[in-house]
C-alpha cells in the first residue's frame, strides 16, 4: 500500500511538471534559439544544463527552501535581483547583436562554440526566481507529511527526466535542416524578440513583491 501511494505521488508530480515544461517559458525559449541558431549538440547540452537547474531547485524545493524564503527574505530579495539583473544583461548582449551587421554569422552559426550551452542554460533556470517557489508548492500540495528522503529524489529524478526527454525532443524538432533554415532566414528577428523577452523578464523579477 505504502509503495502504491508512493508511485501516486511520484506520477502526481510528473503530471503537474511535465504540463509546467511545454508551457513556453524561458528554458522553451533557450532551447529552440539554440537549436535553430547553433544546431543540435548546443541545444541538448542547454538541456542538461537546464535539467541539472531542476534537479537543483528540485532538491531545494523538498528540503524546504520556500520555508527558509520566509525566514530569511533578503535571500529571496537576493536570488530575484541576481537572477532578473543575469536575465536583463543576456537580453541586452542579443538585442544588440541582433543589430550587428555580421553576414558570416548567418552562415556559420552551426559552427560557433557551444562549450558555453551548459553552462547557459543551468544559469538561465537558476536565473528564475519563480522556480524555487513553484517547485517547492508542488511539493507541498503532493508530498505527505514527513515524506520519506527517497521519495522526494524519486521526484526529483522523474523532474529531471521529464526536463530531459522535452527539451531533446524540442531540440531533434528544430534543429531538423528544413526547420532551422527557415528560422535562419529571421535569424535576427529571433534573436531580437529572444532579447526583448529576457530584458522583460529579468525586469520584472527585479521588480515584482516577495510571494506572499
Amino acid at each position: 500500500m505504502s509503495l502504491m501511494h508512493d508511485l501516486y505521488v511520484v506520477i502526481a508530480v510528473s503530471a503537474f511538471w511535465l504540463i509546467a515544461m511545454i508551457v513556453p517559458g524561458l528554458d522553451f525559449l533557450l532551447v529552440t534559439r539554440l537549436a535553430v541558431l547553433r544546431g543540435r549538440s548546443a541545444a541538448w547540452r542547454a538541456t542538461l544544463g537546464i535539467a541539472t537547474g531542476v534537479a537543483i531547485w528540485g532538491i531545494c524545493g523538498f528540503f524546504g527552501i520556500r520555508t527558509l524564503f520566509y525566514a530569511a527574505p533578503w535571500l529571496y530579495l537576493l536570488l530575484k535581483v541576481g537572477g532578473g539583473l543575469y536575465l536583463f544583461i543576456a537580453g541586452c548582449k542579443l538585442l544588440i547583436g541582433s543589430w550587428k551587421s555580421n553576414a558570416r554569422n548567418a552562415t556559420t552559426a552551426s559552427t560557433e562554440p557551444v562549450s558555453g550551452g551548459f553552462r547557459t542554460g543551468l544559469l538561465t533556470n537558476l536565473a528564475n526566481p519563480k522556480a524555487p517557489v513553484f517547485v517547492s508548492s508542488l511539493f507541498a500540495a503532493a508530498m505527505p507529511q514527513h515524506a520519506p528522503v527517497q521519495l522526494g529524489l524519486a521526484c526529483v529524478f522523474a523532474m529531471f527526466a521529464i526536463a530531459v526527454g522535452w527539451f531533446a525532443l524540442v531540440a531533434m524538432v528544430l534543429s531538423h535542416e528544413r526547420v532551422s533554415a527557415a528560422f535562419l532566414r529571421c535569424r535576427r528577428w529571433i534573436d531580437r524578440c529572444a532579447g526583448l523577452a529576457f530584458m522583460a523578464l529579468g525586469i520584472r523579477f527585479m521588480t515584482e513583491r516577495a510571494p506572499g
